[in-house]
């Protein structure tokens, strides 16, 4: 029984770093399709959107199929299609629109695994914390794939031939690596018995959700998700815009700022799956979101009057604000998926894949809300400005994340 909740566990980290690498690899993409096909950035950038429209809609419908499906049967169907898209794309992508079909399986995909996974999560642990720090080190190694797959992407890249499809290779061993994660998810062993009800359709799954999207809990703990992606989200993207316009470093160095602040993450939410063992979650989160306040408010503090760093300014020669404004990610880090496990926690098996579907619905909804606001204040109000409006929605979080902890221990206790 210890071994089969093992390999599942792995499984599920060795499908979020796979999912994490695609996901995340737009960035990467809309760059290279540029120069091998000739099209501009505003054609390039529509591939952001042809994967997040795909989670968000998937999502809502996946909550209500999945106990009809099974979370393991869903999850080797995402797994063998992006297997399956990947292994096609050095093959047959000799046009921009692949890309756009690419990105779509992907989001699809990456719907069905994490309402899935997400669901799974509270078939193989046997108590709140260890949920939570479950949830936290899945969601860490989530991050430490989005770094891996940047650093792999950029070695197949050819700087002397910008029209060069040889970078399109990287399709095949990703595609390993996904047949991989099918192949070990496969031979897992995963009782889903408790996640299922007799009678159950896709309207019971969807009613169900609906049932759940209007308890006073269920919006609240909502409001929690909406604003932490909204407050990661406007930091995660506008990062390299403030160290290169406030910060006044290179370029270079302001690209790597957003990638220290995704380490800084990735490595909060490993050291939040122990500390969620030892400690209540709430002390633990209230403290972390006033030490998020306490950098935001020296950093911008700090960044006033600073000189222009020159070009060959490095990570050992800069001002002491580069090396401050990442480490909010120490602290950012375990509130998102620690708040995910409090809810999840609090609701019997059966209505986590109907819950999972909501948080990946409104995951994306605050992500998109956070970047479209924090970057529309950096062009009406500057920088330093913007960042200091991240404290608003941090306050009203901790409002809401005391209002969670009220509400779910009288609905567990109830």
């Amino acid at each position: 029984m210890i071994k089969s909740r093992l390999s599942i566990k792995l499984s599920l980290l060795l499908n979020y770093i796979v999912f994490a690498i695609l996901l995340n690899s737009v960035g990467a993409v809309i760059l290279q399709v540029q120069g091998t096909f000739a099209i501009s950035k505003s054609t390039a950038s529509v591939l952001e959107g042809f994967k997040d429209i795909p989670i968000a809609l998937f999502s809502f419908l996946m909550a209500s199929l999945l106990p009809l499906l099974g979370l393991k049967r869903g999850m080797l169907i995402g797994l063998a299609m992006v297997t399956a898209i990947a292994l096609c794309m050095p093959l047959i992508a000799n046009e921009f629109w692949y890309f756009k079909i690419l990105f779509a399986v992907v989001g699809i995909a990456f719907a069905i695994v994490k309402v899935a996974s997400m669901a799974t999560i509270g078939l193989i642990t046997h108590s709140s914390s260890e949920h939570s720090s479950f949830m936290s080190t899945l969601e860490g190694f989530f991050m430490i794939g989005v770094l891996l797959g940047n650093v792999f992407f950029s070695l197949f890249v050819d700087d002397e031939n910008i029209a060069s499809r040889d970078w399109l290779n990287v399709y095949y061993y990703l595609s390993a690596f996904s047949a991989l994660a099918f192949l070990l998810l496969y031979f897992s062993p995963l009782d889903e018995q408790s996640s299922q009800l007799e009678g159950q359709s896709f309207w019971v799954g969807f009613k169900e959700m609906i049932r759940l999207g209007i308890q006073p809990l269920i919006w609240v703990f909502i409001a929690s998700v909406f604003l932490y992606v909204l407050i990661e989200q406007s930091f995660m993207t506008w990062t390299p815009t403030f160290y290169k316009d406030i910060l006044k470093v290179p370029n270079s160095m302001s690209i790597q700022a957003a990638a220290v602040l995704a380490s800084a993450i990735a490595l909060g939410r490993l050291l939040a799956g122990g500390i969620l063992r030892k400690i209540h979650w709430l002390p633990y989160l209230l403290t972390s979101l006033l030490m998020v306040s306490i950098l935001v408010i020296v950093s911008l503090f700090l960044s006033s009057n600073l000189p222009t760093v020159t070009e060959q300014a490095h990570w050992w020669k800069a001002p002491w604000v580069v090396y401050i404004f990442p480490l909010m990610g120490l602290f950012l880090a375990p509130i998102y998926p620690t708040v995910n496990s409090v809810i999840l926690s609090s609701l019997p098996t059966h209505q986590h894949s109907s819950m999972s579907g909501l948080i990946v619905v409104f995951s994306a909804l605050g992500g998109t809300t956070g970047s479209l606001i924090t970057g529309s204040l950096f062009e009406w109000v500057g920088g330093k400005t913007a960042f200091y409006f991240s404290l608003i929605p941090i306050f009203v979080l901790a409002a809401c994340l005391l209002a969670l902890n009220k509400m779910s221990f009288n609905k567990m206790h109830s």
